[in-house]
């Protein structure tokens, strides 16, 4: 007899989150069956040739009979997807995300689930720069946080069963409300993402001038920004839009804090950058101390994997 969380699993959009969740759903038995929806024709194709899970031609026929659905597409077309899906759940069928933003994610998909149904926000912190269904791998989510964010009046039964399903493929789940949800990640994911794509921006415009030595020359913290702004555009431009609230006020906080570096510099005080420099790299620390990275060169990444 299976002791799988979930019977049926299905999932919309095969990304690189989308067919990592397949494939770690089947590897590390936290589905008995695996459905797989992508609005590209192409991506199916693609998916179906990984062998990954069932492949479906359309929504109806993905999340018929579903236990549970986990929409893996962009942020902006959650609330599309959630109305178009929401006259075939299934009586007692758990909906989740895998969304950067939260609370936005709740106010558009919410209103359009039957009562019937139960919608839990969720948002797993991994990822790499790779997109495509042939970038996952079912490795991808373990020991890694999964964040939950429940309605007050969520069904706990539920709420144990996509629980139990993150934690069997490896992660480790935090319950909190989508408000405070979107103030961390707007610091810890949301505004990196941002000065990357700037920095990178920034770079890029200047290659002219310099001839391509830019990239030529380019240093390991150069590298480490490229590497982030090399991730899906799409998906990040709806995060940015979704989430601007917060996003703005942390990048308000940052401005400030970039202003009073400047002054430093421009005016040669030497011992407050290094009281300034000793703090951030206690942040670092702190980092390796609770088990988000190593202390291995290279940020703590292996070249020889994905």
């Amino acid at each position: 007899m299976s002791t799988a969380p979930v019977h049926t699993l299905a999932i919309l959009g095969i990304g690189l989150i989308g067919s990592s969740l397949a494939r770690a759903a089947l590897s590390y038995d936290a589905a008995e069956k695996v459905r797989l929806f992508d609005a590209s024709e192409n991506v199916r194709a693609r998916a179906a040739m990984l062998g990954i899970g069932e492949v479906s031609d359309t929504l109806e026929e993905a999340v018929k009979d579903a236990d549970l659905i986990v929409m893996c597409v962009p942020v902006g077309a959650m609330e599309s997807v959630a109305q178009s899906i929401a006259p075939f759940l299934k009586t007692g069928a758990i909906i989740s995300d895998v969304g950067s933003v939260k609370t936005s994610v709740m106010e558009s998909v919410n209103p359009h689930l039957p009562d019937s149904a139960h919608f839990i926000p969720g948002h797993p912190i991994a990822g790499t720069e790779k997109s495509g269904p042939e970038a996952g791998f079912a490795s991808l989510f373990q020991d890694r946080w999964c964040i939950l964010t429940p309605a007050e009046d969520v069904d706990q039964a539920a709420l144990e069963t996509l629980t139990d399903f993150w934690t069997v493929i490896g992660s480790t789940v935090e319950i909190m409300s989508p408000e405070r949800h979107d103030r961390v990640l707007a610091i810890t994911s949301h505004l990196p993402h941002l000065i990357a794509y700037n920095i990178v921006g920034t770079a890029a415009d200047l290659e002219t001038v310099t001839e391509g030595e830019v990239v030529k020359f380019s240093a390991g913290g150069f590298r480490d920004f490229t590497r982030i702004a090399a991730s899906d555009p799409i998906m990040w431009r709806d995060v940015f839009l979704n989430n601007k609230t917060a996003v703005l006020e942390m990048l308000g906080r940052f401005n400030e804090d970039l202003a009073a570096l400047q002054r430093a510099i421009r005016w040669g005080e030497g011992e407050q950058l290094q009281k300034f420099f000793e703090r951030t790299r206690g942040i670092r620390q702190s980092i390796i101390d609770a088990g988000q990275d190593t202390d291995k060169t290279n940020f703590g990444r292996d070249n020889s994997e994905k």
